[in-house]
């Protein structure tokens, strides 16, 4: 059969296949939007390892797999449903190793990205297969029409997270990571790899499943990300003719996953997603509406409630009605729409941590019964709200002897144990029945319209109970998670969940896709906290980004202003003794939470993030984020964090050619602030702003056409 082409249409996305019987599919070209990509090297748009058939070439990559080169075309069907989703399948078989594949992609109307994952199932009658890794997405990097390939044209973008100092971007030179081996004299791909590799199921706990190439000389940028609650790996790699990218959820060799394939089988890898643009700006713009399309609808999402938890640098796990109904009443003169009860309410013995998993309210802490407490946050107008852990069971709770071993996480018939916890098995009838149980009564019997759902410890490798191997185990924990999130918006639509896991440690899709409120840190240090806040939307939607804002009371005007600025551009996010503060100091709280109301809760939910200084690094002196509203208008929020310089230059391109009108938000004259001079240069599309030299402060600005 002579060569033969799919071109599918879907959106402002189009991509085009070829194919012969001799030979595996590939994609040779990608336009989205205005940008198109064109791949000179054919290479297979699957690749799956099997412990039976390996590599074509000895590499640790992703890629390179002999099964990948054998599939063949068996079909494609191309659909669209009435939510606007695109979607192709991709029909492939490999007859020699009795393998079945179907490679899914999928397009919303709204965004030109694409959400991809590959079906495989064992076709043969007699032997099983043993898969070591499964491909998400494999592609070129690809060159504009008519150019040359060229690694040394493109940086790669990448984040590093660690606790308390998450979301921590930079970039790379693709050469300086993949450095020219001359392989070609070998006549053999190069079998180097660049891979980001996350274990366990803290899924940003050490890096993001998000990167970005950009090539400024190419006009091309793809962003990527993998969108699993556990375990994964992407890498980028040198094909010698163009650089390749690829992504994973978990595989043998990085994470102990194999999955045994009985005859009639399927397994279904994770999904992933990429975007391709023209600027990083651009390819931001598409995972924005990306997200938007793809996550779960829900009443809050275009109107983010103001929050307040009592925890941080607050009462710190250490609730009592006597401590908490100050706090309710004054949450409630300023402004809260939501009041969350942190940590520690359930337990009676002065160390929480271990006696997780029964969530019954402490009688000590509360003599009168927690619903009096509940009760006040509601007669104060506000939706009560509550922490728990519901992947952990402390190795001191009752709930530890009352649950079948196989609710918990095993490895060769003994539980694991993490810091005194044990590890719910979500895949597990009892355990499921046990979290529902405990959300059915918080909901119905006490009137919880809002959970911080909190994951503290990480289970390593996985489980081996029912399992091919603990990878195995692992994954059907995060999927069964995933599927029990979901079952709880079934019965309870209007509940809004916060994702924090130990801070910012799952800020992938899976979760996002299903969370209103995401958790961006459990940094305390106000002074360090802006560099997370300016990055988390790089992660989510500014509308999900709860940074932490926390104004004590001995803090001055400046610094209690520096705070509110924080969580401003995000989800309003609160705590602080608010109880405590002087006449003047709450009014400039009110006056905070009363300008985010008017002007960011109103079109938040419709913006896209951008950054006037780039994304900040985490010791910068001045950082800056910027929201770009539906209207064309935006707000800019500038820390200046004891900068040397008396002045920062904003870049906001946006405006370019056209005069601006820059108006202060918060802090403001108003409040009692100096106005921060501002100097707007139209022919370079730059704003000028003095900035106090030595001292932290910060302020927000709308910038708007005129």
């Amino acid at each position: 059969m002579m060569s033969q082409t799919v071109t599918w249409n879907a959106g402002d996305v189009t991509l085009v296949f070829d194919y012969d019987d001799n030979d595996f599919v590939a994609m040779r070209s990608a336009r989205m939007g205005q940008s198109e990509a064109v791949f000179e090297q054919r290479i297979p748009i699957v690749d799956v390892l099997t412990a039976g058939t390996g590599h074509r070439i000895a590499c640790n990559k992703l890629t390179h797999t002999v099964i990948g080169s054998a599939l063949r075309y068996r079909a494609h069907t191309a659909t669209t449903d009435e939510h606007g989703w695109h979607t192709l399948t991709i029909a492939l078989t490999d007859s020699t190793h009795h393998l079945d594949v179907v490679v899914h992609y999928q397009v919303a109307d709204s965004a030109p990205m694409v959400r991809t994952w590959a079906d495989v199932t064992n076709s043969g009658h007699e032997q099983p297969v043993i898969l070591d890794s499964v491909t998400s997405w494999t592609s070129e990097f690809g060159t504009p029409a008519g150019q040359q390939s060229d690694l040394g044209a493109w940086q790669l973008r990448e984040s590093r997270f660690d606790w308390l100092a998450e979301g921590r971007w930079h970039s790379n030179t693709v050469r300086d990571l993949l450095p020219k081996f001359s392989q070609e004299i070998t006549a053999v791909d190069s079998r180097q790899e660049y891979a980001k590799i996350s274990t366990g199921t803290w899924s940003t706990g050490m890096a993001a499943p998000l990167g970005i190439l950009e090539s400024q000389r190419l006009g091309l940028t793809w962003l990527f990300q993998i969108e699993h609650n556990g375990a994964w790996r992407w890498e980028i790699h040198d094909d010698t003719a163009d650089g390749g990218v690829a992504l994973s959820g978990p595989t043998s060799e990085n994470h102990g996953w194999e999955k045994v394939l009985q005859p009639g089988e399927t397994f279904t890898s994770v999904p992933a997603s990429f975007a391709l643009a023209g600027t990083f700006e651009e390819a931001v713009g598409a995972l924005t509406k990306y997200r938007r399309a793809f996550r779960l609808p829900h009443r809050d999402n275009a109107r983010p409630s103001v929050v307040f938890n009592d925890y941080m640098n607050t009462i710190y796990g250490d609730p009592t009605t006597a401590k908490e109904l100050p706090l309710i009443k004054a949450a409630a003169e300023v402004g809260i729409q939501i009041f969350v009860i942190d940590c520690g309410w359930y337990d009676d013995t002065g160390n929480w941590w271990p006696s997780v998993g029964e969530w019954l309210p402490s009688k000590k802490r509360f003599p009168n019964g927690i619903t009096e407490v509940i009760d006040a946050i509601r007669a104060e107008g506000m939706i009560p709200g509550i922490w728990i852990e519901p992947e952990v069971i402390g190795v001191q709770s009752p709930m530890a002897d009352r649950l079948p071993d196989s609710a918990f996480f095993q490895r060769h018939g003994q539980r694991v144990v993490e810091q005194d916890r044990y590890l719910l098995d979500l895949r597990d009838d009892a355990a499921r029945a046990h979290l529902d149980s405990v959300v059915d009564r918080l909901v119905n019997e006490y009137g919880i319209g809002y959970f911080k759902f909190d994951y503290n410890v990480s289970p390593g490798a996985g489980t081996d109970y029912q399992a091919d191997s603990d990878g195995d185990g692992l994954l059907g924990h995060n999927r069964a998670y995933s599927a029990w999130i979901d079952s709880l918006y079934r019965r309870y639509p209007d509940l809004i969940i916060e994702n924090c896991s130990s801070g910012g440690m799952r800020e992938d899709f899976a979760q996002l896709s299903r969370f209103q409120v995401q958790s961006t840190s459990d940094q305390q240090d106000w002074k360090l906290y802006p560099a997370i806040a300016a990055a988390a939307p790089m992660m989510m939607l500014p509308e999900q980004a709860a940074s932490w804002a926390y104004p004590q009371s001995d803090m001055d005007a400046e610094t209690t202003a520096f705070n509110i600025n924080t969580t401003f551009l995000g989800r309003f996010f609160l705590s602080g003794y608010l109880n405590r503060m002087g006449e003047a100091q709450h009014t400039l709280v009110e006056s905070g939470i009363t300008a985010y109301k008017e002007h960011v809760q109103p079109v938040i939910g419709e913006s896209t993030p951008f950054w006037p200084l780039g994304l900040p690094e985490w010791n910068d002196e001045i950082v800056s984020l910027g929201l770009k509203t539906a209207q064309g208008s935006a707000l800019v929020t500038l820390w200046d964090r004891g900068s040397s310089c008396s002045h920062s230059t904003l870049q906001l391109p946006q405006f370019q050619g056209h005069d601006v009108s820059v108006t202060p938000v918060f802090p403001t004259q108003a409040d009692g602030f100096e106005d921060w001079a501002t100097v707007w240069n139209a022919t370079d599309g730059t704003l000028l702003v003095d900035v106090p030299v030595g001292k932290y402060a910060s302020r927000t600005f709308a910038v708007s056409a005129r």
